[in-house]
């Protein structure tokens, strides 16, 4: 596999030209995925891990990402943001978990103001550990860079907190509320992240805010403007005054919040795509002059097709989306304990093969 380059994927995401390699981009890989390939458990991230256990997870990250040919190493942290409304069932993937959980889109920790006050919020100084940057610096090669940031963006964390649906009603009953939540919730992930890009590796700041399913987006795009573009675009600024892109992954219909994503926010690579929704070369031809592309390889697609099908797929994808530079490979999404390896693989196989 190549030898990294961090100066790879800084050209792409600045749109400087074509690298010597398409470098490879992924959100992130799931822990069975880079448990298997590596042969060696990792512990999942937990601020209550002793020190050696979080020395052990990043260097197992290390280990992995350069193995397989990354440029970087992609770090994200949890908010010190304790949820009790999450739904639980057996994890049925081939590489299983045992128990997988997702939002329960019915039920809120915060419904009221009273639960609003009561709630323990962090301080701004305590929101997140900061250790596992601090530990990944220390032990990253030299050619190699850090894409991070907070686990979960400012909408995702509105919405897991008050739930989707109680979130939506109270914007018609409880607008107040509404308004402390993301004034609260933006007001933590900005100075967590101008924490994060002390970090003297760091060659971009991410936010993952998923913001959209398949038709359109969650929330209309007025109260996106409002509510949610306001704090994504001071964690983007403060990325610019450190001199460093801004990355948004985002999943769903995006169409119609683009122009805001990239004017306003002022995103400088998009990270997400479904070829039902908008296939990546599509998303390349219409914003690739403004912004870089990344991913774009259907996880349905890399998690069901047969091999000879997949690498024509991807072979396909890169032919359309990597002239004049601006592109990453990797999946539409992440790379998932469902996807079979060696499908990943292939990806990564046609990745190094393609003829820059």
């Amino acid at each position: 596999m190549r030898k990294p380059d961090y100066r790879r994927l800084t050209t792409i995401l600045r749109r400087e030209g074509e690298p010597d390699k398409v470098p490879f981009y992924e959100h992130f890989v799931d822990k069975e995925v880079m448990e298997t390939i590596l042969g060696e458990e990792m512990p999942a991230i937990n601020q209550n891990l002793n020190p050696k256990l979080k020395r052990k997870h990043v260097a197992a990250l290390i280990k992995f990402y350069r193995k397989m040919g990354y440029d970087y190493v992609p770090l994200e942290i949890p908010l010190n943001l304790p949820r009790t409304n999450r739904l639980r069932a057996r994890d049925t993937a081939p590489l299983s978990r045992g128990v997988r959980e997702w939002q329960d889109e019915n039920r809120g920790e915060i419904e009221t103001m009273e639960e609003f006050e009561a709630y323990p919020w962090p301080d701004l100084d305590d929101a997140a550990d900061l250790t596992y940057f601090d530990m990944l610096e220390r032990l990253l090669p030299e050619d190699m860079g850090i894409v991070g940031g907070v686990a979960g963006g400012v909408f995702e964390h509105v919405s897991w907190l008050m739930g989707l649906v109680p979130l939506c009603k109270a914007l018609y009953t409880d607008r107040l509320l509404v308004e402390k939540m993301f004034e609260r919730v933006g007001s933590i992930i900005v100075k967590v992240d101008e924490k994060i890009l002390r970090t003297n590796k760091l060659i971009a700041l991410r936010m993952g805010d998923d913001m959209g399913y398949k038709k359109g987006t969650f929330l209309s795009p007025d109260i996106l403007r409002k509510y949610v573009f306001p704090w994504q675009k001071k964690c983007a600024d403060a990325a610019h005054r450190r001199g460093l892109p801004f990355i948004l992954h985002s999943c769903g219909n995006l169409k119609n919040i683009m122009d805001d994503l990239i004017g306003y926010v002022g995103i400088d690579a998009k990270h997400s795509f479904q070829d039902e929704i908008e296939p990546v070369w599509e998303a390349k031809n219409n914003y690739g002059d403004r912004m870089a592309i990344l991913g774009g390889v259907d996880v349905d697609k890399l998690s069901r097709l047969q091999i000879k099908p997949l690498r024509t797929y991807i072979r396909q994808i890169l032919e359309k989306c990597s002239p004049g530079g601006g592109y990453a490979l990797g999946s539409g999404n992440t790379i998932t304990n469902y996807t079979p390896i060696e499908n990943y693989l292939a990806m990564l196989d046609e990745g190094e093969k393609f003829p820059c």
